[in-house]
């Protein structure tokens, strides 16, 4: 079983249009609405797949409700955690070409009694799990340090965590040792005082990887876009890639990708080819829909244990 936590969730509303002008009166060809939110986002990939998976996450108000109820019908078991504040409302304009323009809401302030039950609950689920999930941005309230808290409170019951998140929410998780860390590359230059042209070669990316490590991660899951990922872990370093014919929409790919590697095992090329081909898949599906099994194509991924150091 996979559990997810995600601190910030939403509703990501997803509409198709045929070009983004400002300040015209646009009209979509279509529109749909998905729970949203990195954790969230890793459940429903999970789901997809058929396997189980448990969703913990503060909800309020109606937002909070409907959130829930379309997480339920979609195969994930959602953990509520009520906080006073309404669950918060995310748009996406998407047009032919996969151009995304994305507003994200604030969402609600938790207050210190909020913070400490969404850790608590997290808690008390993270024993019954192959891998706990955290993802996604940090709400107002909780301080930078909030994931290296969660970590340390999860390793205590002897289970593994990955953290998804970014800037100095990233940075201070490291702290906590988690078992696995997956930056995209403005992430990854971030956390390690870099600027992104710096990571232009798999080289520097491998680089900047070791640095993660050393400063607290046990894996690290880069995500390089359109270059693939890279995986670097104690047993070794692997890269791969897999093709993608058009993409659609990239919201909640990397999301996916994580789900793949996580029920693959977390660990090792094969995880990291299931990696792949979700992230593949799901940029090729509209909005942020999750890929099922029929959607993979694990035989079109392609990895080596001896990335070429000097590739852009």
């Amino acid at each position: 079983m996979i559990l997810t936590v995600t601190p910030n969730p939403g509703l990501d509303r997803t509409y198709a249009i045929p070009v983004l002008e400002r300040g015209a009166v646009l009209r979509a060809g279509t529109d749909r609405v998905d729970p949203g939110g990195k954790g969230v986002n890793v459940s429903r990939a999970v789901a997809a797949g058929g396997r189980p998976t448990i969703a913990v996450l503060p909800l309020g108000g109606a937002e909070g409700e409907l959130l829930s109820r379309l997480l339920g019908g979609l195969g994930v078991e959602p953990v509520e955690v009520p906080v006073v504040g309404s669950t918060r409302v995310n748009v996406s304009l998407v047009e032919p070409d996969g151009t995304l323009t994305k507003v994200n809401a604030a969402g609600p302030e938790l207050g210190p009694a909020e913070s400490e039950a969404l850790l608590a609950t997290v808690g008390r689920y993270a024993p019954r799990a192959d891998w706990t999930a955290c993802c996604g941005s940090l709400p107002r309230g909780p301080a930078h340090d909030w994931y290296a808290e969660l970590a340390d409170r999860i390793h205590h019951t002897g289970a593994r965590i990955a953290v998804d998140t970014s800037g100095p929410a990233f940075l201070a998780a490291l702290r906590g040792r988690p078992d696995v860390v997956k930056p995209n590359l403005d992430e990854l230059a971030e956390a390690t005082g870099r600027a992104v042209g710096d990571l232009a070669t798999l080289g520097a990316v491998m680089e900047a990887a070791r640095e993660l490590r050393a400063a607290g991660a046990g894996t690290v899951l880069a995500s390089l876009g359109a270059d693939g990922q890279l995986l670097v872990e104690e047993d070794g370093v692997h890269w791969g890639t897999a093709p993608v014919r058009t993409v659609r929409s990239d919201v909640g790919a990397g999301d996916a990708s994580l789900a793949g590697f996580l029920v693959a095992g977390g660990r090792g090329p094969d995880a990291l080819a299931a990696a792949l081909a979700h992230g593949a898949a799901a940029v090729q599906l509209p909005g942020s829909a999750m890929p099922r099994p029929a959607d993979l194509r694990p035989d079109a991924v392609t990895i080596t244990d001896d990335p070429p150091r000097g590739r852009p």
